[in-house]
């Protein structure tokens, strides 16, 4: 009789053998997973994932991974498909079928139209030899030596590896693909991850008071004023008499007058200040300013409207703490 200490030492057996079996793909994966990726990658159209059963729960899910990687892809249940949903799937997209005996009828029905509208298949299947992959352009084989069910019925250690694959597929497409952080963001809006990556410049600026500009015709002992009365942010935004930006002066400008002239204080700002600096736009994403601050090696960024007037200035602390979540 099964008694209470036997169910860990079930579920240690099931957990250890599952992972044996994500082991050994890793072992066995080789070149048709690479035209795989290659395939997906030149694809024009959708990866459209398909499958019965626990398999079709297995590709719901892989479907959704390469959505949201970058990789346009959506599910189609096979006993739909074969009632004209194939009407969703053009020659363009690829079929990525998935069936661990190979021999499921709904999947097999839907092959011969696949056939005729020139879809490429992928199969991932547990027999190369099955009609599946017999009818498919490109094989992956998922092999299980047992399942985790003692009956060896119910459908565990393959789905396991199945989802594995498919999640190594998603990454290798998304590694293929550069998909940065922010992309991700773009799929996710309603994460916490998205909100933040998805925050622009104009949510954090500083404006109004906080925004430290001064003319070019005044003194560096005005600007170092400025700098220290509105925002302390570091630096100090040059504007002609149309307010037009022209350039900026900051907390390592001052540091190298000092030793260099004998009345720092007195020079006009036109003359120790950084022509031309770079500038972004409100609409422009936050995560673009820390981009642009990092790859120069600068802290603050003024904003500017249409006419390159300055509106507002972000800092790269307020930046981070924005990405990050950190508070202040």
């Amino acid at each position: 009789m099964f008694q209470r200490e036997d169910y860990l030492r079930q579920a240690k057996e099931v957990l250890l053998l599952e992972a044996e079996c994500v082991k050994r793909q890793a072992e066995i994966l080789g070149e048709d997973f690479v035209k795989a990726v290659e395939m997906i990658i030149r694809c024009r159209g959708r990866v459209v994932v398909t499958g019965m059963g626990k398999s079709g729960l297995v590709g719901r899910k892989i479907s959704a991974t390469l959505a949201s990687t970058g990789t346009p892809s959506f599910f189609l249940h096979p006993g739909e498909a074969i009632h004209g949903d194939l009407g969703m799937v053009t020659p363009s997209d690829i079929v990525i079928a998935i069936s661990q005996s190979g021999e499921v009828d709904e999947v097999l029905a839907i092959l011969p139209t696949l056939k005729i509208l020139g879809t490429p298949i992928i199969s991932i299947t547990g027999s190369k030899t099955s009609s599946l992959a017999e009818n498919s352009d490109l094989v992956i084989v998922v092999e299980v030596e047992k399942e985790a069910c003692p009956l060896g019925l119910a459908p565990t250690a393959s789905t396991t590896a199945a989802l594995a694959l498919g999640d190594a597929l998603a990454v290798a497409l998304l590694k293929a693909r550069n998909f940065k952080p922010e992309d991700f963001a773009l799929f996710h809006p309603g994460g916490a991850l998205g909100r933040r990556l998805l925050l622009t410049v104009e949510k954090l600026m500083h404006t109004g008071e906080r925004n430290p500009i001064i003319t070019k015709d005044r003194q560096v002992r005005d600007a170092l004023i400025v700098m220290t009365t509105h925002g302390n942010h570091g630096a100090a935004v040059i504007v002609d008499e149309n307010c037009v930006l022209t350039g900026i002066i900051t907390d390592g400008d001052l540091r190298r007058i000092l030793n260099k002239y004998r009345e720092p204080l007195n020079l006009p700002v036109e003359q120790v200040m950084t022509h031309n600096p770079r500038t972004i736009t409100k609409d422009k994403l936050a995560a673009e300013a820390m981009h642009i601050m990092e790859a120069k090696n600068i802290t603050v960024l003024p904003v500017v409207d249409a006419a390159n007037r300055p509106i507002g200035i972000i800092h790269l602390h307020d930046v981070i703490k924005g990405l990050t979540g950190m508070k202040s």
